[in-house]
């Protein structure tokens, strides 16, 4: 069970969160849509501290943080139970496919070299690119580097997997093979919390769909109530716009 309370964030006087609260049972797939600057990928960074919230209480399992007073260590705690994809793959330009994967078993898990490199061998197989294991990102397609970054999330057996607009740094012929990827992890039940502009994608994937504007959660639902009848003005006149 996740559970965020009032998470706030502030750049000067824009507000760019606004006292989110927010709760995801295990295993379920939450998926935001919504415009542009509306703060979507800055809920997914505050959530496990890239950027560190104003205000706000964040729980997973046993652990709460507070943004007034958290400590180092509990931030640290709050990063090895959630995984992060991001949206311009974020790899490490000097380490092979392989070695993306294991950085983070050996130096956050406290891993063996001979266990990071197992299952990361396990996670390049399951994700099709075993074949790339000693490859550099630089001769990866954006497909192949995003699947690398989905598989070192995958590698943390993590309690929620935060994923970043996943697709828009990709060329189109790439889109599919990815959002193949997330639909595979998907159907194991990994808890996830999604930021997509796929709404094809958000309707199948999601077991519930939340829409984001200004800093605020306007509307949430099943992805069927929330695409095909949504209750507010604001859902229904942004969907008009992107179908």
């Amino acid at each position: 069970m996740i559970r965020i309370r009032g998470l706030t964030k502030r750049y000067g006087a824009n507000t760019v969160l606004d006292a989110i609260d927010l709760d995801i049972e295990a295993g379920e797939r939450v998926v935001i849509i919504g415009p542009s600057g509306t703060g979507k990928s800055t809920l997914l960074r505050c959530v496990n501290y890239l950027d560190r919230p104003d205000i706000g209480v964040i729980r997973i399992g046993d652990l709460t943080v507070d943004a007034a007073k958290a400590r180092p260590a509990e931030i640290l705690a709050l990063r090895r139970r959630t995984a992060f994809v991001f949206q311009n793959y974020s790899l490490f330009a000097n380490r092979t496919a392989r070695e993306n994967i294991t950085e983070a078993l050996i130096t956050v898990q406290g891993k063996s070299r001979e266990e990071a490199d197992a299952r990361a061998d396990a996670i390049l197989l399951d994700i099709g690119l075993a074949d790339r294991a000693n490859a550099y990102p630089a001769a990866l397609s954006g497909g192949q580097q995003q699947r690398i970054g989905i598989g070192r999330a995958m590698a943390l057996d993590a309690g929620l997997m935060l994923i970043d607009e996943p697709t828009s740094a990709l060329d189109p012929e790439w889109v599919g093979e990815v959002l193949d990827l997330m639909r595979r992890v998907a159907e194991r039940r990994q808890t996830m919390l999604i930021v997509t502009h796929e709404m094809q994608f958000a309707r199948e994937i999601a077991d519930r769909v939340i829409f984001m504007d200004g800093g605020r959660i306007v509307e949430q639902g099943p992805p069927a109530q929330l695409f095909d009848a949504p209750r507010d003005k604001r859902t229904e006149s942004f969907l008009r716009r992107v179908r």
